[in-house]
């Protein structure tokens, strides 16, 4: 047989074969496999660029990814909604023919590849944005070949959500067609009849069923937890302290928070040789939510043991609010041990077994509650005593625990009425009190770092240097707010989503990026997933406080003796005893 010539193959012919193939490859693939709708996916990428913008605080790959991708997953639902309105209002009012076949798969490919293009172009930007806030907070930043893993787990986020997206639409057909059914709806209405129900079934279900039995179950997982003994927890023997074979509080019903706190702490000879002066055994009385009987409140149980260690005859009482699961912060409680060599008594108590985030969510009126009832109760039998012989009484709460000790008082004149000093770090934004004081603020003053009243009372620090400012008179009793300018939980509110706050268009604080701005919606949800990993960075950043609570008592309350050489010393011991602890813990 002779030979098949075969046709030459031109540049142009070889163009149109490629067209062709990528055409129907971009049609294989939209209709069979993801069905993409291109509005959606414009839109999921602006979301996605939003997303990587800075924020207060840096992120590594992996948690950007689950950010970026749930935020992209957003952003298709808004432009398929979209999408939607336009294709059955506005379409059909437009003198307006569909262009070629050809022509709408060529668009559809270009935008598919500038969305691409647009993402790793803002992956880019957002490695060095986040090498930036890094170096701010003395971290090492990621490298931009490893940040661009976000894309990638970004993706696999997003096609997750919209697998389940699509599951549901396919219930609602079949709760649409058994509706035509069996109820004889009109097939016009069943699948809004079936989309309501639907809705109302899982509103429903997480607004009552739902919430309830997930706490319910937290609680319950998280009381398992409690109860979990740790070989670096042994329980004491000192009678000044609960959880002792004395003490009214015993041991197993103190949680692992409780036990932890009174099996640790310096003793009366470790202080001495810290400090090089004579030292007492610390009283630490805590109360659990398992350390009740008789039907006894917590308050009374508190105040009972107060009585039986003899705490109003010590120089220093300090009333804990707590936070979640009733942990205390060890170098807080070490570091007003050390100043007053040991004559203190320290008093707190669980209110939850949930950690501070669940209980932020369900437990924020307990919280309080429980705060005021506590220290109501203290300071009845404080008042008891007499005043020459009574201790300084003071009250101190970090994050949901500063929520929580801020809700005794109606108000500064009442906290100066009856406490001796006050020392609040990492408050939340809904906090009454402290709202109150920033928004009071002397004018020209930051909301960073504001300035109240001139700072005769209360004063807001990010460093040691911020307690002196802006006057050496800070008059007694002293109220004193630990709060970095990078710390989610100082900043986080809902009011982020339509007003733009002045801590973003003021002068930033030193350790948040110029890049960063605000963003109706997208700032809202940026700092929100900030915290998350409030406590992922360095000391002096975000929400970690170090020893700058060991400055925070010493500014608030300073022991008669106190002197440079004796604050280093302490620093230094309480530094290493919160390095032991984070490593066996």
């Amino acid at each position: 047989m002779p030979e098949t010539a075969e046709a030459p193959t031109t540049p142009r012919s070889r163009r149109g074969v490629l067209a062709r193939r990528a055409s129907g490859l971009l049609h294989r693939l939209e209709k069979d496999v993801i069905d993409l709708n291109y509005a959606g996916l414009v839109v999921a990428t602006v979301f996605f660029a939003w997303s990587v913008t800075p924020s207060l605080l840096p992120r590594d790959w992996l948690f950007q990814g689950l950010i970026s991708g749930s935020n992209a997953v957003i952003g298709y639902g808004v432009g398929c909604v979209f999408d939607w309105a336009f294709r059955r209002w506005i379409r059909p009012k437009l003198p307006w023919k569909p262009p070629r076949l050809r022509v709408q798969y060529a668009v559809k490919l270009a935008v598919l590849v500038l969305c691409v293009l647009t993402a790793g172009y803002m992956l880019v930007l957002s490695a060095d944005w986040q090498r930036q806030i890094y170096a701010l907070m003395g971290m090492t930043g990621t490298t931009t070949s490893g940040y661009l893993r976000v894309g990638g787990l970004s993706l696999l986020v997003g096609t997750a959500v919209v697998g389940v997206y699509r599951l549901l639409r396919i219930i609602v057909r079949l709760l649409a067609r058994l509706l035509s059914r069996w109820v004889r709806i009109p097939p016009r209405f069943a699948p809004t009849v079936g989309t309501a129900l639907l809705a109302v079934l899982v509103v429903s279900l997480f607004n009552g069923v739902a919430s309830k039995a997930f706490f319910a179950v937290a609680n319950s997982a998280f009381s398992v937890r409690n109860d979990k003994m740790t070989p670096y927890a042994v329980q004491p023997r000192d009678p000044d302290r609960s959880g002792s074979p004395q003490s009214l509080a015993a041991w197993n019903t103190l949680g692992s928070e409780g036990r932890w706190f009174v099996s640790h702490g310096p003793d009366a000879f470790r202080i001495e040789a810290v400090t090089g002066r004579p030292a007492k055994e610390p009283i630490r009385a805590y109360v659990g939510l398992d350390s009740m009987k008789h039907g006894e409140s917590q308050p009374d149980l508190a105040v009972a043991e107060l009585e039986r260690t003899h705490a109003f005859e010590r120089k220093v009482l300090v009333v804990v609010t707590t936070t979640g699961t009733g942990w205390v912060n060890s170098m807080s409680a070490n570091a007003i041990e050390y100043m007053y060599g040991g004559d203190t008594a320290i008093v707190a108590s669980q209110y939850s077994y949930l950690p501070s985030v669940l209980s932020f969510l369900a437990d924020r009126q307990k919280v309080a509650q429980s705060g005021r009832e506590m220290f109501d109760a203290i300071y009845r039998a404080w008042s008891r005593h007499s005043p020459q012989t009574r201790p300084k009484l003071l009250v101190y709460g970090e994050s949901l625990g500063s929520q929580g000790s801020e809700a005794a008082f109606s108000g500064l004149a009442d906290l100066r009425a009856r406490v001796d000093g006050a020392l609040w770090v990492g408050p939340p934004n809904s906090n009454r009190l402290w709202s109150q004081f920033v928004t009071r603020r002397d004018p020209g003053s930051r909301e960073v770092e504001p300035v109240y009243a001139d700072g005769l009372v209360v004063r807001f620090a990010a460093n040691a240097a911020d307690l002196s400012k802006p006057s050496p008179e800070w008059r007694r009793p002293r109220i004193a707010y630990l709060q970095h300018a990078s710390d989610p939980i100082v900043w986080w509110s809902p009011d982020l989503i339509f007003s733009q706050p002045n801590w973003l268009s003021e002068p930033r604080g030193s350790d948040v990026s110029t890049q960063m701005r605000w963003w109706p919606f997208v700032t809202f949800w940026q700092v929100a997933a900030d915290l998350a990993h409030a406590q992922s960075v360095s000391d002096g950043h975000g929400h970690n406080y170090g020893s700058l609570v060991l400055d925070g008592w010493a500014a608030v309350l300073p022991p008669p003796d106190w002197n440079a050489d004796l604050e280093n010393r302490i620093r230094t011991q309480i530094e290493l005893s919160e390095a032991f602890e984070q490593a066996v813990k």
